[in-house]
Order: C-alpha cells, then structure tokens, then sequence
C-alpha cells in the first residue's frame, strides 16, 4: 500500500490528536507538523520524530495531505496556500468564518484538482453509521446537544460550536433543501449565544427541531429521527442506536418482536453498540482513502458549506432575539 506524506497544521488539544492517528494509520508517513508556537511545534516533532516546519510553506513542499486543525479565524488563509500548492486538506468544522470563503477554496480546489473534506466527525460515529443499513426518510428530527462551558470555544457562538454537528447531520439526512428558519438563543455566560434553539422546515416537508448548550451541568449528544414505519433514537455521546421499524409478522427481519395489536404487523426493535471504532481514526482512513483511491470524500465541501450558510443563518436570527431581552438589573 502506497502511503501519503502527511502533515498536521495546528497542534492544540485537537491537533495532537490528529498527530497520534496519522503516525499510527496504514495509509500514512507523518512528515511533520507546524504551528505559530513554536515551542510546542518543537516539542510535538521531537515526540512523534518528524519535522517541525518553520513556515507553512516549507510543510507543503514536503507533505501530500493535510489536517487544518488550527483556530476557524485562520481556516481560509492557511487552506487556501496549501490548496494552492496542491495538497490535499481535511479542515476543522466549521470550514471557515464565511459562505463565501468557503465557496473560494471549493474553487481552488477544482481548479487544482485536489481532495478536500471538512471535520463533521459525527458522521462516522457508530450510531449513525449503524443508519446506513436502512432507508432513513424522516418526517421529523429533534436533536439535544449539550455541553459543559469551556472558555476556550467562546470564540464563536454556540451554533458555530456545537450545534453545526446536528446541522450537519440534518442535511446529511434529510435529501431536500432547507425552506425556512427560525431561531432563538440566550447570551448566560459569554458575550455571545450560550443557548439557541432552531426550528428548520425543508422544502418535503420534513422539519429538524435542534438545541444546542454549552453551560450544561450534564452533558447530553441525542438525535431522534421520525419517519413513516420507523424511529431511529441515536445516543451519540454513548455511540450507540436504538432502532424501531414497523413490520408484517412474515417480514424477515432480524430483532426483537413486540406485536403491534391486532394489526398484524410487529415492533421490531434493535440495538446497535458502540462498535469500539475511533471516530476521528476513521475520519482520517476515509480522507486519506478518497486521496489514494481518488474517490469522493465524506464530507465533501459543498454539504460544509450549507451547514456553514445555515449556521450562520441561525446565528443572525438569534443574535436579534438577544438584542430584544431585557438588560440584567447590575443591582
């Protein structure tokens, strides 16, 4: 098997990871890492014994495939210069700070005909890949995604943070586009959205209800799915699916039985576990896939891009809701 010479940009909480997987995943020879702190960039190369690139530049001279792990403010800059030099890139969600930034390097990418796929990790989360083995239709979704504060993701607000996963996951799944949006949020603790809820009403009709939270004392990542003969309740913290479909009692299908009455159908309910899969592990094997093989990526820009311009969408929309509260009383 021929490997990629790989690199990672960026080597924060979230960077060392990539670090570890791509010294350790078949399909890649770590090269080296850069980042602005130099110190840290020093200490992470004498670990994993690969380079630690001065410039950005000097890094693409050297690697096939890079992870883009550094702060959303630098997305654009640092993957358009490596884009352009004909590296292929797996960027952080969320892909940048603008619709527009992100349609930029999907024509950077055409033109130079290079792989580029965005960190949307739920998408290979054992629960929700444990979906591909039904026709998944849903008339209704609710998700709950909820998380303790952390000051390092104040950076962006509470969409751009959080809740652009069930985005994400709303539009991987409902094969329609978004009609309408509404949307509330709540400043707590930050000064911007701690708390939004969004209301999403596609063009079939289907409708995605998300909440997001980064001031929770329990933490919380559950999707529900409705649909005709069928719901799908993922845990996606836990990694693992309850599923339920309707059935005829001469169905072959594996699962426990509950008769549905006189109907003559059944309930037929499976559990899915945790499969033990690394999520970010199989991130990485599929983006290094989809360049070796020259194949279609996961998560291929444009579907990052519409979760980017709904997210956005959802955060303007909260943002009025915030200025319509009243003031905290400082007394």
């Amino acid at each position: 098997m021929r490997k990629l010479r790989t690199a990672v940009v960026g080597v924060g909480s979230l960077g060392r990871h990539h670090l570890r997987w791509l010294s350790q995943l078949p399909q890649s020879q770590l090269v080296g890492l850069h980042d602005i702190d130099r110190t840290k960039a020093d200490r992470y190369a004498q670990e994993y014994g690969v380079r630690s690139y001065e410039t950005l530049d000097h890094l693409a001279d050297e690697a096939e495939a890079v992870s883009v792990v550094v702060p959303t403010t630098a997305h654009h800059e640092t993957a358009s210069r490596l884009i352009d030099r004909g590296v292929h890139c797996l960027i952080e969600k969320p892909v940048t700070l603008s619709v527009e930034q992100a349609a930029a390097l999907s024509t950077s990418a055409r033109q130079r005909g290079v792989r580029v796929t965005v960190g949307q990790i739920e998408s290979f989360n054992p629960a929700v890949r444990a979906l591909r083995a039904y026709k998944i239709d849903p008339a209704f979704i609710e998700a709950h995604r909820l998380a303790a504060f952390d000051p390092r993701g104040t950076d962006v607000a509470v969409v751009l943070d959080l809740m652009i996963h069930d985005i994400d996951l709303a539009l991987m799944l409902i094969d329609s586009p978004v009609a309408d949006i509404q949307a509330s949020a709540v400043a707590v603790v930050s000064g911007q959205a701690d708390i939004a809820n969004a209301r999403l009403t596609f063009d079939n009709g289907a409708v995605a209800n998300l909440t997001a939270s980064r001031i929770s004392l329990n933490p919380m990542r559950k999707m529900r799915i409705f649909q005709r003969s069928g719901y799908f309740s993922l845990d996606l913290a836990r990694k693992q699916a309850d599923i339920y479909q309707l059935a005829g009692h001469d169905d072959k299908i594996d699962g426990l039985r509950l008769p549905l009455g006189k109907s003559g159908r059944d309930i037929i309910y499976v559990k899915k576990e945790d499969d033990g899969q690394d999520m970010l592990a199989a991130e990485l094997d599929a983006f290094l896939t989809a360049v070796l093989d020259d194949g279609p990526v996961a998560v291929p820009l444009e579907r990052a891009t519409e979760a980017l311009r709904v997210a956005l969408q959802i955060e303007r929309i909260g943002k009025q809701s915030l200025t319509r509260l009243p003031k905290a009383d400082p007394a």
